[in-house]
Parts: C-alpha cells; sequence; structure tokens
C-alpha cells in the first residue's frame, strides 16, 4: 500500500479527479493505515464507482483485498486471486507507476504465483516460449470438489522436478495430504509427467492458460474457493 506522502504526490500530478472520488480515496487510505480493512475496502470501491479512471481507487481496493486474502477472509470479501489481479491490472492499464509499486508491495504476495501477475511482467500463455517459465511460477489448481474445494494441485520446479498434491477428506471431514514427486519435460505446449510408481502423463497448457491432462481434468491458477 502507498504511503501518505507518495499518495499526495501522486494525487496532485495525475490527472484532475473529481473531488468527491478523491475525498473517498483518501478516507478509504486512513482507514486502511488504522487496519480497518472492510471499511477501507467500501471507501475505495465508492471512489472507482465515481471515477473509474481514477487508478489510485483501483490500486488500493486491490492492496486491500490482498491483505484480506491473507488474513482468510476470502469469501466474506470475495478477496479472489482473480479479482485482485483484475483490480490491479485495470490500475496499471490507467497509470503504469502502479505496476513498479506493485512489485515491492507485500499485499500483493497472494498473487504472485498467477498467470494475471505474470502477464503484468510480459509473460503470456499466448507464447510457446513462455510455457516452460509459467509453468514453474504459476501455481496449479484442479477441478473443486463441492465443499471441500480443489482437492489437487501440481506445483513445477526447476531442475525439471514436479510434485503433484492431493488432499483427501476422510469420513470425519478431516482434510489429509499426500504428495507424489517425479520429474517432467516440456515440448512446446506438451507438458509430460513421470511421477514415482506412475505411467508416464501428457498434458498441453493452452493458449487461454489452461492445463489439461485427459486423465485429470484441467489445471488453472484459480483455486475453488466458497463453494457451497
Amino acid at each position: 500500500m502507498l504511503h501518505a506522502l507518495p499518495l499526495l504526490v501522486l494525487a496532485l500530478s495525475a490527472a484532475p479527479v473529481p473531488p468527491p472520488a478523491r475525498a473517498l480515496n483518501t478516507e478509504g487510505f486512513r482507514l486502511y493505515q488504522a487496519g480497518r480493512y472492510p471499511e477501507a475496502l467500501e471507501k475505495f470501491q465508492a471512489a472507482v464507482r465515481e471515477a473509474p479512471d481514477y487508478a489510485l481507487p483501483r490500486y488500493n481496493a486491490a492492496a486491500t483485498l490482498g491483505v484480506l486474502r491473507k488474513q482468510g477472509q476470502v469469501c466474506e470479501y470475495g478477496a479472489h486471486r482473480d479479482v485482485i489481479v483484475e483490480h490491479l491490472t485495470q490500475a496499471v492499464k490507467l497509470d503504469a507507476r502502479r505496476l513498479t509499486r506493485a512489485r515491492q508491495d507485500a499485499d500483493f504476495d497472494g498473487i504472485r504465483d498467477t498467470l494475471g501477475w505474470q502477464r503484468l511482467q510480459g509473460r503470456v500463455p499466448e507464447k510457446e516460449a513462455d510455457v516452460p517459465f509459467l509453468l514453474r511460477n504459476v501455481g496449479w489448481y484442479g477441478p473443486g470438489v463441492g465443499v471441500h474445494g480443489t482437492t489437487r494441485g501440481l506445483r513445477f520446479r526447476t531442475q525439471g522436478r514436479v510434485t503433484l498434491w492431493n488432499r483427501d477428506v476422510d469420513a470425519e471431514g478431516k482434510p489429509h495430504r499426500s504428495e507424489l514427486s517425479g520429474t517432467y519435460s516440456v515440448k512446446g505446449r506438451q507438458v509430460e509427467l513421470r511421477l514415482r510408481g506412475e505411467a508416464p502423463v501428457t498434458g498441453t497448457l493452452t493458449e487461454t492458460g489452461a492445463l489439461t491432462f485427459p486423465q485429470w481434468g484441467t489445471f488453472t491458477d484459480a483455486p475453488s474457493e466458497c463453494d457451497a
């Protein structure tokens, strides 16, 4: 989140902003500083509605959602990774300086392993040459299973290592996590996994950013959360 002096400087140097939107953003910033994050979010969102082309409250809304996500309040305030990325992306489109700040802002630690964040850095799934980088730097989550959410995921690492994790829920509703390690190789968009004790599995990273395996379904960068 911005500090008070940079906030004032940006407010004075940016294009004219309707006074009500500026006032709402300032109120939100003070609430953020006081740790009153839900109230701060309301003010930033109101400022965006008042002035859709005002980058600062969009950025601040994204940062506040990032804090709420860290606090485990995802479902209460819609602090989903894709929502945070969208707010930040719009802020950067309106003011490219927001990206420089976001790279240093701990409020965005929870979205740095998303395709949206990587897209802001210039790495995109449409480019086949970016496929290996995206595999390693994005968190991949399998389909959700009702109230249990995502129960399977992949983590690609350096030196061709990969881990498939599973979260099983027992009869008492208690989750148990297990992991299966192995290696992987990439050829174009095709990804071959060789997990310990298992037959090789081949999948594809599509241009839209979906990692698909015939045996397991589709993995994306968005875990299933808040499903009933």
